[in-house]
């Protein structure tokens, strides 16, 4: 038994057949947990492949979750896989090819708690009390950016991760919200351009500002250069400032131009 469960806590246990080996799965009750938050503190966040996760918030802070790491371990998955697979008829599989895929499984879920539990940390100790994940639906299945970005961005398991945040803030009493994030990378949010929902771009609309090269943006009335992804998340936040009543006077140049970037591996 896993030394922090007691028998009447359990609920059910499954047992799970994965890759020539077994899972116990041990289900129980999840107490919520009382914590100190003001609703009208948000944090935006912009999900990507180097820059996994873009947090901006409005009570002036600011870090990137490093997804370098996970693409590697997923580049080396790959090119493992293929190399085994190389001559081989579909379907093939192999107790090798078993033992890679259950390690790199292993990985994804423990990136996945790692940077879940990083965000929910943040809220708890700066009292934010709403996270706003920017997601399109369906996106991944239309993805073109190139065969190689395709693979690594449809492979790592994003959508997993923005369901455990979710879970954590029900836990702790932070609000969940999700909304679609079209056109946030490209208007500015300094110069306020106007966030057309997806499908919905008016004739004429043009942003201001312009990314100078990767993971830089250059804002057109103050041409002050800042961070391209926390330009995203705070763009985020305002695609919900009117519905959520939210001040966004803490996003200051600070926050968008120098986030923290932490590594969890």
């Amino acid at each position: 038994m896993p030394t922090n469960l007691d028998y009447a806590d359990i609920r059910e246990i499954r047992i799970l057949p994965r890759n020539s080996c077994f899972y116990a799965e041990f289900v129980y009750k999840v107490s919520s947990i009382q914590t100190v938050t003001d609703s009208q503190k948000a944090l935006g966040i912009d999900h990507g492949i180097g820059n996994w996760l873009t947090c901006v918030s409005n009570s002036g802070t600011s870090f990137i979750i490093d997804g370098k790491h996970l693409k590697s371990v997923n580049q080396w998955y790959n090119k493992r896989v293929a190399s085994l697979m190389e001559g081989k008829p579909n379907g093939f599989w192999s107790h090798q090819l078993a033992r890679l895929t259950e390690k790199r499984n292993r990985r994804m879920r423990d990136a996945v708690n790692k940077a879940a539990r990083l965000v929910a940390n943040h809220c708890i100790k700066n009292g934010i009390g709403v996270i706003v994940f920017g997601w399109n639906k369906r996106q991944k299945n239309s993805a073109n950016m190139g065969k190689k970005t395709n693979q690594q961005f449809v492979q790592i398991p994003t959508a997993r991760l923005k369901n455990r945040i979710a879970k954590l803030c029900e836990q702790y009493g932070i609000m969940f919200v999700e909304t679609e994030e079209s056109y946030t990378s490209k208007a500015s949010f300094v110069d306020s351009d106007f966030l057309p929902t997806i499908g919905e771009k008016p004739e004429g609309w043009k942003k201001t500002g312009r990314r100078v090269k990767r993971g830089l943006y250059r804002t057109s009335a103050n041409n002050w250069y800042i961070n391209a992804d926390c330009n995203g998340a705070a763009n985020i936040l305002r695609k919900v400032e009117t519905m959520l009543g939210l001040d966004l006077d803490g996003v200051c140049r600070g926050v968008l131009t120098a986030p923290s970037r932490i590594t969890f591996w």
